[in-house]
Formats: C-alpha cells, sequence, structure tokens
C-alpha cells in the first residue's frame, strides 16, 4: 500500500463523512430522490406551472398566488356562513324595525312572504337580537317554548324553554358578555356567558287546539328582555357583606316591545356573490376578535378581512372572491340536493330522505348520543374531527344551532328529514305531481307536517296557498286526512288532484324547483328505530 501523509488521510475521511461512507473519489453530492424533484414543467389543475432548476417563472407565482386566495376564499365562504346568516338575521329584523331587545313574533304564523332558511309554518315563531354591549341582560322565558340562544357566528350558548334548563316551566336567563367578570348571582337565573356583542334568541311556541292566539297571548304576558342588576334578585344579603357586591333593589321591568311580523316582506338570508364577504367583514368589525377560531380567523385575514382594519380588496382580489362565492354557493347546494348519496346522512338505506346532522350532531363533530335501555344518555366517542361538509350543508340551508335539534330521544323536541330528490333520485319539477305515504301510527306524539321551500332561497315556496304545507294540525291551513287503511297520502303539485282533499295537497309552482322537509314533533321511538318508515316521493304518471 502506498504510504498516505497524515494529512491527506483527514482529508480522505472529512471527504468520505460529509458525502457518504463508500462514496467515489471526486464525487461531491448524492443524486436527489425522484419524488423530491420539481420538474422545469408541471401540468395541473390551474395550468401549466414552469420552473428553472425549481425556481418558479413569474406566470408560475401569479398562478399560485391567485390559486390560494381563491382557496382561501372558497374555506372563508364555507366556514364563515353560518356567521353571515346570524348577520343577515339581524339586518332583516332592523329593517323591518324591530330594534336590539324588542321582540318579533310571528301570530298568525310565519309564511311564504318572508325569507327565513326553512321556517316552519306550524308553530309561533318570536325573535330577537339581544345587546349585551352595555352589561349583562335577562330574558324572561315564556313556559311552553322550545327554543335556543346562539352568538353571532351561530355557536350554541344555551337552550330554553323544553329542551333547555327550564323544561317546559319558563325562567330568567342570565347572558353574560365577552368578558364579563363583574358580579353573578347565587340563584334565581340560568347563566349563560357569550362570545359574541349581541345573542340571537330564536323560540317557538306550539298552538293550542290548533289555534295560535292562547299561544300569542302567553308569550306576550310572559315575554322580557332587560339589564340585568348586581345585588338585586339572586344575591343574598351574606354575599353582600363580602364587600364584592352592592345590595341594590330591582327597578321596575320595561314593558316589552312586540313586533308582529306575519305577511311581512323582508329578508335574512346571506347573499351568494361578492357582497357576502362584505357582510362577513361587517360582522367581524361588530365582534370581539376572539369570538370566532384562528384558523377562520387566519382565511379570512388572508383576503383582507382583519378586526379593526378596512376591508378594501383591489379589483383582482374581488375577481377572485367573486369565484370563491360562486363556488361556495354550489358547494352548499351540491351537499343539500346530493345530501343522500353522502356516506351517513341517508336515514334508510337507498333513501332520498337524509339529515346532515346524523353525522357530526350539532357540534359537526361527534353523532348525537345513543340511549340506553334506561333511558340514559350514553356519549359516543369524540372524534377529534369537524365535519366540514355536514357543517357547510347544514348552515346553507337552516339556522340556529341546538344539540336539542338532532338527539335520539323520544317525545322531546323534534325530527326533521330533508327530501331533495324523488325516488329516481330526480330533483323536483314544479309542474308535475307527487306524492308520498306515511304508513299508518305516524311517530309524533304532538303532531306532524309538511313543509316545501323555494330551490332559490331556501325559504318557504311561495305560492297562492300562502302557507305551503300539511300535516295533522287544522291550522293554518286544513288537516290532513288519512286513508281507511289508516296511511296518510300527501299530493306537491301545481293544481289540486281530482278527489284528494284540500289538506291532503301543497300546491307548487311550474318552472319553480322546490324540496321539502318532514317534521315531526315530540318523535316517538318507532322513528328512532326506523321501524316506521314513509315512502319516497314518487312522480304521479
Amino acid at each position: 500500500m502506498r504510504n498516505i501523509s497524515p494529512c491527506s488521510l483527514l482529508a480522505l475521511v472529512a471527504a468520505t463523512s460529509l458525502c457518504g461512507g463508500g462514496m467515489a473519489f471526486g464525487q461531491t453530492a448524492n443524486k436527489i430522490p425522484p419524488i423530491l424533484v420539481t420538474p422545469d414543467r408541471v401540468e395541473s389543475s390551474i395550468g401549466t406551472l414552469d420552473f428553472k432548476d425549481g425556481a418558479p417563472s413569474p406566470e408560475t407565482i401569479k398562478k399560485v398566488y391567485d390559486t390560494l386566495a381563491f382557496t382561501r376564499g372558497l374555506d372563508a365562504f364555507l366556514n364563515s356562513y353560518g356567521g353571515a346568516s346570524a348577520y343577515a338575521i339581524h339586518k332583516g329584523l332592523l329593517g323591518i324595525g324591530a330594534e336590539d331587545n324588542t321582540v318579533t313574533i310571528f301570530p298568525e304564523l310565519m309564511d311564504s312572504k318572508s325569507l327565513f332558511l326553512t321556517a316552519n309554518a306550524d308553530t309561533v315563531y318570536y325573535f330577537s337580537v339581544v345587546d349585551l354591549t352595555k352589561g349583562p341582560m335577562v330574558v324572561e322565558q315564556p313556559p311552553k317554548g322550545v327554543g335556543t340562544i346562539n352568538d353571532m357566528w351561530f355557536q350554541w350558548i344555551i337552550d330554553i324553554g323544553f329542551p333547555g334548563p327550564d323544561r317546559g316551566e319558563g325562567g330568567r336567563y342570565l347572558i353574560l358578555p365577552p368578558g364579563y367578570d363583574g358580579p353573578v348571582p347565587e340563584g334565581g337565573f340560568y347563566v349563560a356567558r357569550a362570545k359574541t356583542n349581541r345573542v340571537l334568541y330564536a323560540s317557538r311556541g306550539y298552538l293550542v287546539d290548533n289555534d295560535p292566539k292562547a299561544t300569542v297571548a302567553n308569550i306576550k304576558e310572559h315575554m322580557k328582555i332587560y339589564p340585568y342588576t348586581p345585588g338585586g334578585v339572586g344575591t343574598s344579603i351574606a354575599t353582600a357583606l363580602e364587600g364584592t357586591v352592592k345590595l341594590a333593589a330591582n327597578p321596575v321591568v320595561p314593558e316589552t316591545k312586540f313586533n308582529e311580523a306575519s305577511g311581512k316582506s323582508f329578508n335574512t338570508i346571506p347573499p351568494s356573490d361578492y357582497s357576502f364577504f362584505e357582510m362577513i367583514n361587517a360582522n367581524i368589525q361588530a365582534e370581539p376578535a376572539d369570538s370566532y377560531n384562528p384558523e377562520l380567523a387566519g382565511q379570512l385575514a388572508a383576503i383582507g378581512i382583519v378586526k379593526g382594519k378596512e376591508f378594501r380588496p383591489d379589483e383582482r382580489m374581488k375577481k377572485i372572491l367573486t369565484d370563491a362565492a360562486a363556488v361556495g354557493n354550489a358547494s352548499g347546494r351540491v351537499l343539500n340536493w346530493d345530501s343522500s348519496n353522502i356516506p351517513g346522512w341517508a336515514f334508510y338505506p337507498g333513501s332520498g330522505w337524509a339529515n346532515m346532522l346524523w353525522e357530526g350532531g350539532a357540534n359537526f363533530e361527534t353523532p348525537p348520543p345513543m340511549i340506553t335501555k334506561e333511558g340514559m344518555f350514553a356519549p359516543l366517542p369524540p372524534t377529534g374531527a369537524r365535519t366540514l361538509d355536514s357543517k357547510t350543508a347544514f348552515y346553507y340551508g337552516y339556522t340556529l344551532d341546538s344539540p336539542g335539534m338532532i338527539m335520539r330521544l323520544p317525545k322531546v323536541g323534534s325530527q326533521y328529514l330533508m327530501g331533495f330528490v324523488d325516488a329516481d333520485k330526480k330533483p323536483y319539477d314544479g309542474g308535475k305531481t307527487y306524492k308520498v305515504t306515511l304508513p299508518p301510527d305516524i311517530p309524533a306524539e304532538a303532531f306532524w307536517s309538511f313543509t316545501l321551500y323555494d330551490n332559490q332561497s331556501r325559504s318557504m315556496l311561495d305560492t297562492p296557498q300562502r302557507y305551503p304545507r300539511a300535516g295533522s294540525q287544522s291550522y293554518p291551513s286544513p288537516a290532513a286526512e288519512a286513508d281507511a287503511d289508516g296511511s296518510t297520502t300527501i299530493y306537491f303539485g301545481p293544481t289540486q288532484p281530482k278527489d284528494v282533499k284540500r289538506g291532503n295537497w301543497i300546491q307548487t309552482m311550474p318552472d319553480k324547483g322546490w324540496f321539502v322537509l318532514l317534521r315531526l314533533y315530540s318523535p316517538l321511538e318507532s322513528f328512532f328505530t326506523k321501524e316506521w318508515r314513509l315512502s319516497e316521493v314518487e312522480l304521479v304518471p
């Protein structure tokens, strides 16, 4: 072996260590694995992407930035739709003179003149936007109500009425504003804390003997909204002696202002074009920066919507966001009209009847709890993953969020089945006649109904009937009548079929698309076990 000097030997060792053991003399770098190499030309869904040894060309830079802006705009549209919907409700109520802390009530029920996402024509609605900017507010809930309180992102705060802690007896709810650290009463109130400066109060009352008058009277007698008085009722003298709160007498409760809205035309639905982002920006500016999650805040910030800053997109960004709104709107429609084909959404195997909430529950993360033989709730393990498609589908077509609207508990609350397609999985044609049959023993202890909705607005279908519904109640349209075998058949079509009772027909309009919801109020066990199954919606020859 030829003698090698110590310096040469050290150089050889260093080269071998840096370049990999066993490397041939003169080799200075490993070959880059093919999976790490970016070719000079890449074909993609956004077009041809050009690189020079990995460095993007100016054209590629522009394409990628535009795609990132579109993607974040689309995510913002889909993930903030609940916030836009809440803001649109507030804006719509203000538009008819319903100021914050007043109560909007529908004494003759809601009808097809008002644009509300999939509202019903069966119960007396009463709404309020409660302003917390000046401090905690008290809401006195009337007895026999069913409802919920959400924040301005449609995040659930607390249920009220039958599903809430008052269990239908009525009571006082104290809503604390964001960051409130003042005194809280020891008792006498159901206390809930909000993340936003305003909250949406929404409740409904069932008819009494097929008439709304007694229900309306009950609401007007008991419904109150007023500021909380620290140190008043709910605070003991012993607590006051601790020096943290001053004893106070409750002031006279102000008279509640009611706004009657039956038959009024006004809109509470977010836009589907570029102005959607302007509405979301308005909501962002009105609410605390921590009232929504950081991921959504990041998506909004990426397109220029930031708390405390002016939203001024240039023409390029406006064009991109217009496209994002178009695709976002299409996404909401696809996820609703194709709902029965999405795994876990069809209520019966192969059926067109579906409900997206069975996948992830009211929080879009874990399906609703099971019920044991002893009647106890048995929560399912958290999945840790947001069911994004069900969240998008729900907020696009429906409003307000509550655990009470999706649970497996008989005789409590209501259950919903959505029908967007007929037995052949085709969308409904307003110029054709369809029918659906409900077998005997319809699983609704209180009552049941079908309601038709306009494809475009997702609000009640506007026809000469005014109330596009059919069901077991005889108000506001005649009650449906059962056949001799105990089954009940409902028809949907532009004209009343011969020999079909008025209460068994809901009018449609030629050239106007529609979809249908079945509501079961106080559902019975046969619904949850699926022993009872209604037919598909069939085209009548």
